[in-house]
C-alpha cells in the first residue's frame, strides 16, 4: 500500500488522478468485502464526486495538501451528514445525521475521499468486533480471527488494504488494540486534543478519536488534519497544532523509555512477551535508556474503567428510547411500553449488560461504594503515570496480552474479552496519547503490537520513538496474503 507522500507525489506530478486511486480502493473493497466485512456501508459516488473535485483543482493549477485524494475509511459512529451512521446497532439501523462531525468535515475540507462507514462493536462496545449488530469482520490475517475491537472495520480495512488510512474511537483500547491484532499502526490520542462532536458518545471523559496508518509518518499527518480546538466539544483543547511529521526522527539518543514491570507476567503470551522485549532491545539499540518502572495500580485500571465506563453509557444510551431518531416498535400499549419494548429489541446484549452495570453503579445506595471509589481510583492511576514521567519520556507495554484470537472463543465469556484491554485502558483513564506499532510475529503468523505511551499532550515523544522503531525493523512492511 502507498503512503501518503508516495500518493501525494503521483497526484501532483499528474502520474495517476485522484479518481483512478479512489476507483483502485473501491473495486479492492468491492473484491475483498465478501471476505472481511470491514464495511457496513460503502460510499462510492460520494469517493468519486471527493475525487474528481480534487482533480480539478489539479488541473487549474491549484495546490493541493497532502490528504487531497487519499481513500479513508470513516468507523460508523462518527456522524455524516445525509449518510447512514448506526453504530452498528439495529436501534440506529435507518438514523441520517442532519449534520457533520468536526473530524469529517475537517477531512472533507483537506481533500480526503471517503470510501465508506467501517464496521464497529455496538456502540463501540467490545474487544472483537463480535457484537455489531449487523455483520462479523474478519482478520486479514487469519479471516477465521478477530479484527480486535471496537474499531474492527477500520483496523482491518487498513489491514487488509482497502483503504489508506482509517479513523476510529478509543474509549479503553478500541483503536490500539485493533492496531495490534490487524498488524498496523493505531493512534490515540491525549483527550481533548482532537474534537468529539459528532462521535456518537459512549463514556464521554473515555472516549478520543484517532488514526489507523499503514506507518507512524501516515498516523503523525492524519492526527495534524483532525487535531484542534472546537467550540462545539466542552472538553477540546486550547493549544497549538504543531506539524506532528517534524517530530519524526530515526534515533532515540538522549531519550529515557520506561519499561512498566506490571504489564509482564500472568496473562502474557509467551511470544507476545518476547517481541515486546526483543522491541526494547531494539530502543536501546537507538540510544535510548531503558528504565524499569512500576505503576503499582495499572492492575486496578480495569475494575475501575467497568463501573465508569458503563455508567457514563447508561447514561448517554438513554436518549435511545424510541421518540425522536432511531428505531421504535409498533403497536405499544403506552408510553412506557414503546419506551421498553423499543429497547429490548434494539440493542444487543453487550450493550443491554453495560446499561445495567452503569445503572446499577449509580443507583441510590451504590454511588458512594462503587462509582465515586472507581473515580478515585482513577486519580491514584494518573498518579501512577505522573510519578513514571517524571523519570522517563516515554513508557512502553505490550498492546494487548495475546494476538487476535478464533472468533466465537470469548463471546460467552465477557470477562476474558474486557481483559484484552488490560494493558490500554489505564492510558484511557489518565487521558494520555498512546500508540501501537507493529512488533512482530507470533509463530501462526498473527501480528504483534509494541505499546508507546506519552504524557499528556506529550504526541511529540510518542511518535518520534515509534517513528524510531519502526525505520529500524521491517515488520510495518509487511502485509497479509488476501
Amino acid at each position: 500500500m502507498p503512503s501518503i507522500r508516495e500518493l501525494h507525489q503521483q497526484l501532483t506530478s499528474k502520474e495517476r488522478s485522484a479518481v483512478e486511486i479512489a476507483q483502485e480502493a473501491l473495486n479492492r473493497i468491492q473484491s475483498l468485502e465478501p471476505k472481511l466485512h470491514s464495511f457496513l456501508q460503502v460510499t462510492g459516488d460520494r469517493a468519486l464526486e471527493q475525487a474528481k473535485q480534487v482533480d480539478a483543482k489539479i488541473a487549474a493549477g491549484e495546490e493541493i495538501g497532502l490528504l487531497a485524494g487519499i481513500p479513508i475509511g470513516i468507523k460508523d459512529n462518527l456522524c455524516t451528514k445525509g449518510i447512514p451512521t448506526t453504530c452498528a446497532s439495529k436501534i440506529l439501523e435507518n438514523f441520517l445525521p442532519p449534520y457533520e462531525s468536526t473530524v469529517t468535515q475537517k477531512l472533507a475540507e483537506a481533500g480526503s475521499v471517503m470510501v465508506g462507514k467501517t464496521n464497529l462493536d455496538e456502540f463501540a462496545m467490545g474487544g472483537s468486533t463480535e457484537t455489531s449488530g449487523f455483520q462479523l469482520t474478519a482478520n486479514p490475517w487469519d479471516l477465521t480471527r478477530v479484527p480486535g475491537g471496537s474499531s474492527g472495520g477500520s483496523a482491518a480495512a487498513v489491514g487488509g488494504g482497502e483503504c489508506v488510512v482509517a479513523l476510529g474511537s478509543d474509549t479503553g483500547g478500541s483503536i490500539r488494540q485493533p492496531a495490534s491484532f490487524c498488524g498496523i499502526v493505531g493512534l490515540k490520542p491525549t483527550y481533548g486534543l482532537v474534537s468529539r462532536y459528532g462521535l456518537v458518545a459512549f463514556a464521554s471523559s473515555l472516549d478520543q478519536i484517532g488514526p489507523f496508518a499503514h506507518s507512524v509518518e501516515d498516523a503523525a499527518i492524519l492526527l495534524g488534519a483532525i487535531a484542534g480546538y472546537d467550540a462545539r466539544d466542552s472538553t477540546s483543547l486550547k493549544v497549538e497544532i504543531p506539524d506532528y511529521t517534524q517530530f519524526l526522527v530515526p534515533n532515540l539518543k538522549g531519550k529515557k523509555v520506561g519499561v512498566i514491570k506490571e504489564t509482564f507476567g500472568e496473562g502474557l503470551d509467551p511470544a507476545v512477551e518476547k517481541a515486546v522485549r526483543a522491541a526494547i532491545d531494539q530502543l536501546k539499540a537507538l540510544g535510548a535508556k531503558i528504565v524499569e518502572i512500576s505503576c503499582p495500580r495499572f492492575r486496578y485500571g480495569i475494575a475501575a474503567y467497568y463501573i465508569i465506563a458503563p455508567s457514563e453509557a447508561s447514561a448517554n444510551l438513554a436518549r435511545y428510547d424510541g421518540v425522536k431518531y432511531g428505531a421504535r416498535v409498533p403497536d405499544a400499549d403506552n408510553l412506557m411500553d414503546m419506551y421498553t419494548r423499543t429497547r429490548a429489541a434494539g440493542f444487543g446484549s453487550e450493550v443491554k449488560r453495560r446499561i445495567m452495570i452503569g445503572t446499577y453503579a449509580l443507583s441510590a445506595g451504590y454511588y458512594d461504594a462503587y462509582y465515586l471509589k472507581a473515580q478515585k481510583v482513577r486519580t491514584l492511576i494518573k498518579q501512577d503515570f505522573e510519578q513514571a514521567f517524571e523519570q522517563v519520556d516515554v513508557l512502553v507495554s505490550p498492546t494487548a496480552p495475546t494476538t487476535a484470537f478464533k472468533a466465537g472463543d470469548k463471546t460467552t465469556d465477557p470477562l476474558s474479552m474486557y481483559l484484552i484491554d488490560l494493558m490500554t485502558i489505564p492510558v484511557n483513564l489518565a487521558g494520555l496519547p498512546g500508540i501501537s506499532v507493529p512488533c512482530g510475529f507470533d509463530d501462526q503468523g498473527l501480528p504483534i503490537g509494541l505499546q508507546i505511551i506519552g504524557n499528556v499532550l506529550r504526541e511529540d515523544a510518542v511518535l518520534q520513538a515509534a517513528y524510531a522503531y519502526e525505520q529500524a525493523t521491517d515488520w510495518h512492511l509487511r502485509s497479509p496474503k488476501l
